[in-house]
């Protein structure tokens, strides 16, 4: 099943006009033939927080979002990609509920995975709780069945509450891959064309390891999550943030993966002036990859960068970053940090605003990421090249806020003529229609100030110039036996 190399947009369900009725409207008014790769729309199921990555279900669309008609009419001209968090579900869930009920005579009780599951004595291993990669303090929320009232602790790999509010799953009980075959059944039943698998990454648990991409487990998982999405005329997007060799064992198995590495490396680029980095980057990436410079959450760090930049350079482009108005989310075990005490797990902030609102570096970063070989994605606060939301954050427990402004129709009709937005659309149509970029990509040589990048298809071809100096960049691609200048 091939995937369309075209821009694909990013949103939540609400961002752009308040819900997928208008959406649509936006889309056709405002981006009619912008995303001819698809739009990703951000978990639109209910949902009991983290912005709609606790879902009660998928088989229903949150009301104040709309309905799964709103979901086919998108979907009938766009490709829709929409998320599945494997790894977890909402304690609001009829499932969760029902544990809570009855306990272990509930017939949802093996989709959990209590404690015993793991450490038979009920009482886990100070020394191998300190090798997981923990998201919070710990990876454990205690509950009370209503019926018994034994509590009982559940694993909870995610979520700000005590307890948490999204539920891990046992992916290896019989129950949870009925109710996951359910869930890819209902989408397919709707049209969706790609599933991104969110926090895959997290779903074995095992003594004595991290319990994060556990092999070969992980990959027994995805071969059946895989075999069953395919089936359904499915595809899968793994969404795993990890040091790149572990990215690129699944690229090997030829698994489409994210490229969270870029958006640091053109950061660093812009801010230091020097594009050696970045160069020596793009010569050897796996080529399978969708690219992004913002999203939901924030600019990887740790660990998707670990190995490839230095502590003191990554403390440079974050001190910068914070300087421009973003914050930081940190990483909290003790294992994982860097050994001088550097603990920056994503740099928050719209990337507009990162690169200091300037209009000509935003633009040339947005043709180096359209340049690299994959599938682009844009976010859409990226699209409008919004800035910090700064007001959002305050008294806020999410930095993350800080880039997932909501643009109700009014602010959408001005940030569309932003002289920014209009040269980022033209951008978006030239990578869509230019048919050199279905054929063979080269970094070219160049100094430490500039980066050349070159596709080429037949009598097609076009290059990319970027100055890091001056944040200008030129594109120069062959219409006929004509060389013109684009930017």
């Amino acid at each position: 099943m091939n995937i369309n190399n075209q821009v694909q947009l990013i949103t939540y369900p609400d961002s752009l006009g308040g819900d997928l009725k208008t959406l649509y409207d936006v889309l056709q008014k405002y981006f009619d033939d912008i995303f001819k790769g698809g739009i990703h729309i951000l978990p639109p199921f209910p949902s009991s927080g983290d912005r709609g990555f606790a879902p009660l279900t998928y088989l229903e669309i949150e009301p104040k979002f709309g309905t799964w008609e709103d979901i086919r009419k998108l979907g009938k001209k766009y490709d829709i990609m929409l998320d599945l968090m494997v790894n977890h579900i909402s304690k609001e869930s009829i499932y969760f509920q029902d544990f809570l009920k009855h306990g272990r005579k509930s017939k949802y009780a093996d989709m959990f995975i209590t404690i015993d599951k793991i450490w038979a004595d009920n009482k886990p291993v100070k020394e191998e709780i300190e090798k997981i990669f923990l998201r919070r303090t710990e990876p454990f929320s205690n509950y009370t069945i209503e019926g018994t009232g034994k509590v009982e602790t559940v694993w909870t790999s995610f979520g700000k509450a005590t307890p948490s509010e999204q539920i891990d799953l046992d992916v290896n009980s019989i129950k949870a891959r009925e109710i996951l075959t359910n869930f890819l059944t209902n989408f397919s039943n709707n049209n969706i064309k790609m599933v991104r698998l969110d926090a895959v990454g997290y779903v074995i648990k095992k003594r004595s390891t991290s319990c994060f991409f556990v092999e070969p487990e992980i990959y027994q998982f995805l071969n059946w999550l895989t075999e069953l999405a395919h089936s359904l005329n499915i595809k899968i997007l793994p969404e795993v943030h990890a040091q790149h060799l572990t990215q690129e064992k699944l690229a090997d198995k030829g698994y489409w993966i994210y490229d969270f590495i870029l958006p640091y490396m053109i950061l660093e680029a812009f801010i230091a002036k020097n594009s050696a980095r970045l160069s020596g980057y793009l010569k050897t990436r796996p080529a399978k990859q969708f690219t992004m410079l913002d999203c939901h959450d924030g600019i990887p760090i740790i660990p998707d960068l670990n190995d490839l930049v230095n502590t003191k350079d990554l403390r440079k482009i974050v001190d910068v970053c914070v300087e421009r108005g973003g914050n930081l989310s940190l990483i909290f075990s003790p294992k994982f940090k860097y050994a001088d005490g550097f603990d920056v797990h994503q740099i928050r902030g719209t990337y507009y605003s990162l690169l200091d609102c300037n209009d000509d570096a935003y633009i040339a970063a947005r043709a180096i990421q359209f340049f690299t070989p994959g599938i682009p994605q844009v976010y859409y606060v990226g699209l409008l090249a919004g800035e910090n939301d700064l007001e959002s954050i305050k008294g806020s427990i999410d930095g993350r806020e800080i880039n997932r402004h909501n643009f109700n129709m009014d602010e959408i009709g001005k940030e569309v003529q932003k002289p920014v937005v209009k040269r980022l659309l033209r951008l978006i149509r030239f990578r869509n229609e230019y048919p050199a970029f279905n054929g063979k990509f080269e970094v070219l040589n160049s100094d430490e100030k500039t980066l050349n990048l070159k596709w080429e298809k037949g009598e097609s071809m076009c290059r990319l110039n970027v100055n890091f100096e001056n944040n200008r960049s030129i594109i120069e691609y062959m219409d006929g036996k004509k060389i013109l200048k684009f930017l």
